[in-house]
């Protein structure tokens, strides 16, 4: 994110390069990029003549050489900007004669989502000395709540770790989607406020009581009642409450439960730290490892394994979802 801010600030501020090789597995930071370099480097005026959207599904490389290598009209520089450029695979490599001596009057912008190029090939070597070049990585699970935070921080909103979390859970780590429901919610949320479980329900349909979050959390307390009334909950919407997602969930939980357990400083901030969580959940763990000692916790990763395989019609004579479900808790809670 520090990289992105960089890159958009020396734009800004007319520090402009002439080519920007934009690629990664993320690619919300892509578009982000890209997006800000249409929107602000031309003037409206400008654009008609001197500014184009590419395509790698309908182009060459030789095209974008062609199409780079063209002076502006009555402008100091034309933008070219190249999306889905990872369909150039097998043919990027070509890029490499004009990344040598582009043309200075030329902003080429390459938009290589999903993708990286090869750092021992000459092209990637080029365009680091002549552009820039940015990888945009893939956030683990446990970075996007803090990701989350900075970016509401940024525009005025606050979050609580529980409304970040069930994001996380219902959208996963598409920084995409997270985006485009944060900014409905700015739509219908004051500026200024704290967005919260119930905002969360209210406007994103997400249940605030009956998600793999509140399961965890439930499991880990032993309260076998709040656990069986989300089990039930999930059996009655499988397609919003898919047992892979939950099996997951919970396989991560207790395998970071194991971690706990063998550490020798417990410490809140320590443990948050070693385990790549927030500190709001390190409360989670401490419960949890009271009520099941690193003997069950094994027992329990073994179960979930179990539970995997059969979820995928191994062994289980296909097996609704609610009973799957329903015995592993029993196989879980058992003292």
């Amino acid at each position: 994110m520090e990289e992105v801010k960089k890159i958009v600030s020396e734009i800004a501020n007319g520090n402009v390069k002439p080519i920007y090789f934009l690629m990664g597995e993320e690619p919300y930071y892509i578009d982000r990029i890209a997006d800000y370099i249409e929107a602000n480097v031309l003037g409206e005026e400008e654009k008609g003549f001197n500014q184009m959207v590419l395509y790698g599904r309908d182009v060459s490389v030789e095209d974008i050489i062609a199409n780079a290598k063209r002076y502006p009209m009555m402008a100091e520089r034309q933008v070219v900007i190249v999306k889905e450029a990872q369909e150039l695979v097998r043919t990027i490599e070509k890029l490499e004669s004009y990344a040598e001596n582009p043309q200075p009057t030329t902003i080429l912008v390459i938009c290589y989502k999903y993708k990286t190029l090869d750092k021992r090939k000459k092209l990637y070597k080029t365009i680091g000395k002549n552009g820039v070049l940015f990888e945009s990585k893939k956030l683990y699970e446990n970075q996007v709540p803090d990701w989350i935070r900075r970016v509401l921080s940024g525009r005025r909103y606050k979050i609580t770790p529980k409304a970040s979390q069930m994001l996380v859970e219902f959208l996963g780590t598409d920084l995409g989607k997270i985006n485009n429901e944060l900014e409905k919610l700015q739509l219908i949320i004051p500026e200024g406020s704290e967005i919260t479980p119930e905002m969360i329900e209210e406007n994103i349909g997400i249940s605030k009581d009956y998600n793999n979050f509140e399961l965890r959390k439930a499991i880990g307390e032993k309260n076998m009642l709040k656990a069986t009334r989300i089990i039930n909950y999930f059996a009655q919407n499988p397609k919003d409450n898919p047992l892979v997602v939950t099996v997951a969930l919970l396989y991560n939980f207790f395998s970071q439960l194991l971690k706990y357990h063998g550490l020798s400083d417990k410490n809140p901030r320590h443990a948050a730290y070693t385990l790549r969580v927030s500190p709001f959940f390190i409360g989670e763990y401490s419960t949890a490892a009271r009520n099941y000692p690193m003997k069950k916790v094994s027992q329990i990763i073994t179960y979930l394994r179990d539970v995997d395989i059969k979820s995928k019609g191994v062994g289980a004579s296909n097996l609704p979802q609610g009973d799957l479900l329903k015995e592993l808790l029993v196989k879980i809670m058992a003292s």
